[in-house]
């Protein structure tokens, strides 16, 4: 898949086919995006935890406050950074954007979460208290088909020409 297509077509989904599962080969290119995504000074102070069991998969989502959705992927990733670095939160949404968009060229869908009771997954996965849970991936085939279009502002609603405020019009281009 094209990668301006992958941007444009991918959509959050939180609710997955559990009878579908994700070949072992997408799940090791996922886990090979997020490693491959560039980090400040280059330092690749992430971490990632596969959770894979659905057992484990029902302890990700009991440790959840906004990701109880999460009981149907098929896996997850919870995305670990280091806190004391000040661009830990930019890298793991650099690692975390790498990963869906490497899922979905194998129409593998994925969402997103930052809801979780931090002790308690702290303790269920064993994470260490000099890493940070930024993010859990949930990952999987999505339960209905994905149609449609993304509903967002047009460029000219969110761009400007030079300066802030002047107005985009593509024809300046």
């Amino acid at each position: 898949m094209d990668t301006f297509e992958a941007i444009t077509t991918k959509l959050d989904v939180r609710l997955f086919d559990t009878k579908k599962q994700v070949p072992k080969d997408v799940k090791l290119k996922v886990l090979e995006a997020g490693r491959l995504t560039a980090s400040g000074m280059n330092v690749q102070h992430w971490r990632f935890v596969l959770v894979q069991d659905p057992k484990s998969i029902k302890k990700l989502a009991d440790d959840s406050t906004t990701g109880q959705w999460v009981a149907t992927a098929n896996f997850a990733i919870i995305l670990l950074t280091d806190p004391k670095l000040p661009f830990h939160q930019l890298d793991a949404g650099r690692g975390l954007q790498d990963m869906q968009l490497a899922a979905w060229n194998f129409s593998v869908a994925s969402g997103i979460y930052t809801g979780f009771d931090s002790g308690r997954m702290r303790r269920d996965f064993g994470i260490p208290s000099t890493l940070e849970p930024s993010v859990v991936i949930g990952f999987g085939f999505p339960a209905k088909k994905i149609k449609g279009r993304k509903n967002r502002k047009s460029l000219e609603e969110v761009a400007y020409l030079e300066k802030y405020g002047n107005k985009f019009e593509t024809a300046k281009i």
